[in-house]
């Protein structure tokens, strides 16, 4: 079944957006669901646009903040949260009242904290924490409170505390694919292992080109890496790696992952890549690695037959 979708501009009659979506028509419901969600993100875009040109009292607050989330599309680098950082901030300054410049940047803060990009990450949850409870106190039911909320819990390591926060967001807007990602990621650490992939799986059919997608290829691959399908771990994680090159936790799971295959000449490689890229001493040895949350005992001895093991066999020392 091909669905050709266009959206138009009723005062002015004004084209704006056109996209087709092709679907088997085995499940009616499931790509009613399907093509329904991928329409509901393609449209964020314009979505956005619209919401820009609504008065403000504070033009120079919004200006901000729109420059804040365009500096958080380029790829995580410690350098585009810190711009996307302080841009927020400079919205903060002018509007203190903000809550979505209070939301947006809480939820930097706290992924910073996440992607391990942060140079004092008890500083930046504890300030993501604050700027959280202010926006959730000022909007109750704002969904992106509830995700910077979920974001700041993850960062903390309470996964079954962040779940129920995104959650409550899904529960409004089954279509926020990132949403989902972060779901999967605390059913890792929780636990829930078998739950990832199918999630991370709904997350990509509803945002196929989604600008942060290779973390959602690095996901699977971990995933895979983890139950020991070694091959389909070093699939989607060369995936992440075409995607965003720059990333040394792809770099390092390869790392791992040919280590585990035996390819130790392009493990190596992969080290000490990683390595270069991280700019620190994170993956100098195992005991350092080893000082990392890997959540619930069943999954850090997961971890620890796979990710370590292939890790040793790539180079790394002990100490």
């Amino acid at each position: 079944m091909r669905v050709n979708v266009q959206l138009i501009d009723v005062e002015t009659d004004a084209h704006l957006w056109a996209e087709r979506f092709d679907s088997n028509l085995g499940d009616l419901f499931g790509v009613q669901n399907e093509i329904t969600g991928r329409i509901a993100n393609a449209l964020g875009v314009e979505l956005v646009a619209r919401e820009a040109v609504r008065p403000t009292d504070h033009p120079d607050a919004l200006d901000y903040i729109f420059r804040g989330r365009a500096a958080l599309l380029k790829p995580p680098t410690p350098n585009s949260y810190a711009e996307g950082i302080g841009l927020f901030e400079r919205a903060l300054s002018i509007d203190p009242q903000s809550a979505e410049a209070q939301t947006r940047l809480a939820i930097v803060l706290a992924t910073r904290v996440l992607n391990a990009m942060s140079t004092s990450p008890a500083a930046d949850i504890a300030r993501a924490e604050t700027l959280a409870g202010q926006a959730l106190a000022a909007s109750p039911r704002s969904l992106l409170a509830h995700f910077a909320k979920g974001q700041v819990l993850r960062a903390q390591n309470r996964c079954d505390q962040a779940i129920p926060e995104y959650e409550t967001v899904i529960s409004a807007d089954p279509n926020a694919a990132p949403v989902l990602v972060a779901i999967a990621q605390c059913k890792l650490f929780t636990g829930a292992i078998d739950e990832v992939i199918p999630l991370v799986e709904q997350a990509m059919r509803l945002s196929p080109r989604d600008r942060h997608i290779f973390w959602w290829y690095f996901e699977c691959g971990r995933v895979f890496l983890l139950k020991s399908h070694t091959d389909q771990a070093i699939l989607w994680l060369e995936r992440a790696r075409s995607a965003d090159p720059a990333h040394p936790w792809t770099r390092i799971f390869l790392a791992s992952a040919y280590g585990l295959k035996g390819e130790t000449d392009r493990a190596a490689a992969e080290l000490a890549e990683a390595r270069r890229l991280s700019g620190n001493d994170r993956y100098s040895s195992i005991a350092r690695v080893a000082t990392e949350y890997f959540g619930v005992p069943k999954i850090r001895a997961l971890f620890e037959a796979t990710y370590f093991a292939g890790l040793r066999n790539a180079g790394m020392p002990e100490e």
